[in-house]
């Protein structure tokens, strides 16, 4: 029988190793959310399994809860670090934790109900409720510190065995399961005064658990993924850093390329993006457009009505052209109250209608938001056929611009109309 329990627990890990590998490995086609709702839902029967359920080994009697699901949750969420970095696990780590408070708090709640038998005579058995609630808050918090730990030990002994992914998955892995161990059975002990023999028995078992996952991740690396994508090593000080202070580091370097007022790419990145861009889609064969947009009357706007009411329509402009954009497009703000889009894959034709629907767009909700409605003129060129530079593109569709302002302000001038 106890041979029997061992190839359940290896059926067990592989069949979870396997989906949530897959799940990792399809984020980018599913989301990463598909992987962490996989990574978050089971923690409720892991405390109930660790808690009452026990199975006889050939080294001892151990818990499914803590050998397999536990164990497996931990190194998932080392490998989402690995494979991506600490400002996507960190969504995990406080996701989980808040979650399992929420739904203690909620349970909490729940208990205090009047219930009436409808089933069989069944009741609910709200003393065991209670038990699980208390181990659900110890297991939330050392799973919280189990994250944190798991993760600055795989740098930490990256300086030792930087290109031994392997090792240091195996290493990191057994060091915080074995703290794991030592702090879940004392909470164990204390509910439910489990013997001594148990907390032998599920460290024995997280340690081969442990090795179990490290060999199916290696397997993994060498017939499904490119270990070199992999390697991560940075100092034990930065993964502080990123741990807690990413979002600040990403929106500074974000700030220092995008334009304050509007949150649009600013001028320089126009200058280095855009010939790139543009050189790139005319080597594969693309049509590239460019569109040139200005605001009407935008001094007349600020003598009237003062800077403040201006920079409303800046901004208003700004995210009207944001939200409208494809994922092929790229603005950017190039003067006061200019703006261009560099739009991939997108013919002339259909640049002038994408313009013509910015161009109402605008007008209609400036109308709403502002004391006076705001228009836009707007001058589209596209490559090849008005130029293969960027240089090109612009002082072509700038012509356009000052013609349809010429021709009354409030339209789009494109290639078609042009010619």
């Amino acid at each position: 029988m106890a041979t029997f329990n061992v190839l359940l627990l290896l059926a067990q890990a592989a069949v979870y190793f396997t989906v949530m590998m897959c799940l990792l490995r399809a984020r980018r086609v599913l989301g990463i959310g598909v992987f962490m709702c996989a990574l978050g839902v089971m923690h409720f029967l892991e405390t109930y399994l660790a808690s009452v359920f026990y199975i006889q080994l050939p080294f001892g009697i151990v818990s499914p809860g803590s050998t397999v699901l536990f164990s497996g949750k931990l190194l998932m969420i080392l490998l989402l670090y690995i494979r991506e970095d600490a400002l996507v696990v960190r969504q995990a780590i406080y996701g989980l934790l808040v979650g399992n408070f929420l739904i203690v708090a909620l349970v909490m709640i729940l208990r205090n109900h009047d219930t009436v038998i409808v089933t069989g005579g069944r009741v609910p058995d709200i003393g065991f409720i209670d038990e699980i609630g208390l181990l659900m808050i110890w297991g939330s918090i050392l799973l919280f510190i189990d994250s944190i730990l798991i993760i600055v030990l795989y740098e930490r002994i990256g300086n030792w065995f930087g290109r031994h992914l392997g090792w240091r998955f195996l290493i990191c892995g057994a060091l915080a399961l074995t703290f794991d161990q030592a702090g879940f059975f004392l909470a164990l002990h204390y509910v439910t005064d489990a013997p001594g023999y148990v907390f032998l028995g599920g460290w024995t078992a997280k340690m081969a658990a442990v090795l179990v996952y490290t060999v199916l991740f290696v397997v993994y690396l060498k017939y499904f993924d490119n270990e070199k994508v992999w390697l991560s090593n940075r100092p034990l000080r930065d993964v502080f850093h990123v741990l807690t202070y990413r979002e600040r580091y990403h929106q500074l370097l974000e700030s220092s390329v995008r334009d304050h007022l509007t949150g649009t790419l600013d001028r320089s990145q126009y200058e280095v993006r855009s010939p790139q861009i543009l050189a790139r889609n005319l080597k594969e064969g693309r049509e590239v457009s460019l569109l040139v947009i200005d605001i009407d009357h935008f001094k007349r706007v600020n003598d009237r009505h003062g800077h403040q009411v201006g920079d409303q329509a800046l901004k208003i402009v700004g995210r009207l052209l944001k939200e409208n954009l494809r994922s092929d497009d790229h603005l950017f703000r190039v003067g006061g109250e200019e703006f261009v889009i560099l739009s991939e894959r997108l013919p002339a034709e259909a640049a002038v209608s994408m313009a013509e629907r910015l161009r109402r767009s605008i007008a209609r909700f400036s109308k709403v938001y502002l004391p006076e409605t705001v228009t836009v003129s707007i001058g589209v060129s596209s490559a090849p056929a008005d130029g293969t530079s960027i240089d090109d593109l612009f002082r072509v569709a700038d012509r356009r611009l000052y013609d349809a302002k010429g021709a009354g302000r409030d339209r789009v001038i494109g290639p078609a109309a042009a010619a």
